[in-house]
């Protein structure tokens, strides 16, 4: 086999990646409609961390990488408990999407609908039943809800973890 130019093997990258939503998108200019493709990833490390991001490019491929890049960006890193659950109830609402997530006993699994369980099983979230609470079924609005929530327990947790050293 002849080898050409400087091919080096790829890594395998860290983390897991989803694609939870494609759609076909378009914009109206002078001549009709020009079609492009939105593609909604989710990637994660199953040990904490986890994002999501959202590309658009005329082809699927270049929106796939896009929106694989802006979630590398948008990583957050989780506050888990020991047994890998969390360590209270959190609520959170994007546009008209809420959801709720709380902690269960454990053994229970991830008991979660939609592109909720996604985010919450490349995330490394167990134990935990989660609800989406509104009508939309818009996969990206109820992923970043999930986001926003586990933003929220992180925030939570170190400003509890703060008030302990104040003291």
């Amino acid at each position: 086999m002849i080898k050409r130019g400087n091919y080096r093997p790829r890594t395998p990258s860290e983390f897991e990646q989803k694609i939870i939503d494609i759609r076909r998108v378009a914009r109206v200019v002078a001549g009709g409609r020009r079609f492009s493709f939105r593609v909604v990833v989710v990637i994660g490390n199953k040990k904490g961390e986890v994002g999501v991001g959202m590309g658009k490019a005329v082809d699927t491929a270049l929106a796939i990488d896009k929106a694989v890049r802006v979630a590398k960006k948008n990583r957050i890193k989780i506050s888990l408990t020991k047994n890998n659950s969390i360590p209270h109830e959190i609520e959170a609402k994007f546009t008209q999407a809420r959801i709720t997530i709380r902690p269960a006993r454990q053994g229970r699994g991830l008991v979660a609908g939609s592109s909720l369980r996604t985010v919450l099983y490349l995330g490394g979230v167990n134990d935990v039943v989660a609800k989406v609470l509104s009508r939309s079924k818009n996969k990206l609005n109820i992923a970043m809800a999930t986001m926003k929530a586990l933003k929220e327990l992180k925030e939570a947790d170190y400003a509890t973890s703060s008030n302990k050293t104040k003291k």
